[in-house]
């Protein structure tokens, strides 16, 4: 059984970035699945799961309500180890070409006196936020981000080398 893309990433090598997880075509239209780490895995500790929540609320309503990209998403939610998060979007743009667009949502965490959509009504787990930690989680990737913009290895997936066999398998080391 093949590996899933994202399982063949080498997460001893990744480090915090913006990187194209798959490309896929969708009742032809390209969809395009990027992985924003926001922790290097397993070395820096994952983003508590009530944080987590809390900047997967703000920075979904900041991308659905941003003028040039609201109607490029489709997805953002977070990874089940709690180093990033997914966002899903139509086309294929590179992660270089996001970057700023990312940028202003971390950027926006800080100016929130409150969690949108953080009511019973409106959320699953309404009482599971952390406001404060969010905005230190935010806080550190943009400034990361703003950082490291020039940095190619924050745009670049550090793949599993696989070895092939002579009939172009890949072959898996038990």
């Amino acid at each position: 059984m093949d590996l899933i893309p994202s399982f063949s990433v080498d997460h001893t090598k990744i480090i915090p970035g913006i990187f194209t997880s798959r490309v896929d075509v969708l009742e032809d239209q390209m969809v395009t699945t990027y992985d924003v780490r926001v922790t290097k895995p397993n070395t820096e500790p994952a983003v508590d799961v009530a944080a987590m929540h809390s900047l997967e609320h703000i920075i979904a309503t900041y991308l659905r309500n941003d003028d040039e990209w609201k109607d490029q998403i489709i997805y953002w939610g977070p990874m089940g180890c709690l180093t990033g998060f997914y966002l899903i979007m139509k086309g294929n743009r590179a992660p270089k070409e996001i970057h700023n667009l990312l940028l202003g949502a971390f950027r926006s965490v800080e100016s929130y006196d409150e969690v949108p959509g953080a009511t019973a009504e409106n959320c699953g787990n309404y009482r599971m936020h952390n406001l404060e930690m969010a905005k230190w989680h935010a806080r550190r990737f943009a400034d990361y981000l703003a950082e490291n913009e020039s940095n190619p290895k924050i745009f670049e997936y550090p793949k599993t080398e696989r070895l092939m066999t002579d009939d172009g398998r890949s072959f898996f080391d038990s």
